[in-house]
């Protein structure tokens, strides 16, 4: 599924810079780094509530498509500034993880 479909049809705010050539083919859930270093696969899109710069340096060691950070946690800046650097893109939501992950099995189905 392509990034730019993902962001209209679930109304997700975008917190980065978007190369709407992005591509995503599984959905992770996990807020335990080392878990989502081990468990995630390359192409994913990442559902989390962590928002710390961190994430951005694990995103990009699996090659994860992008970010999505739940339950409107707010992003810290310097997070933003490496995901643009890298890449990255990082979307928010207000949704649960649980919701958002159902509303994409719907799309993709």
């Amino acid at each position: 599924m392509n990034i730019t479909n993902l962001i209209k049809e679930l109304n997700l705010d975008v917190e980065t810079q978007v190369n709407n050539d992005i591509t995503f083919d599984n959905v992770y859930i996990g807020d335990l780094l080392s878990v989502v270093m081990s468990n995630a696969k390359e192409n994913s899109i990442w559902i989390t509530i962590q928002t710390h710069l961190n994430i951005v340096a694990v995103a990009d060691l699996i090659d994860i498509s992008a970010i999505l950070v739940v339950e409107n946690m707010d992003v810290d800046e310097d997070t933003v500034e490496k995901a643009n650097e890298l890449g990255i893109p990082i979307l928010t939501t207000d949704k649960s993880a649980y919701e958002v992950a159902c509303e994409i099995c719907k799309l993709e189905n």
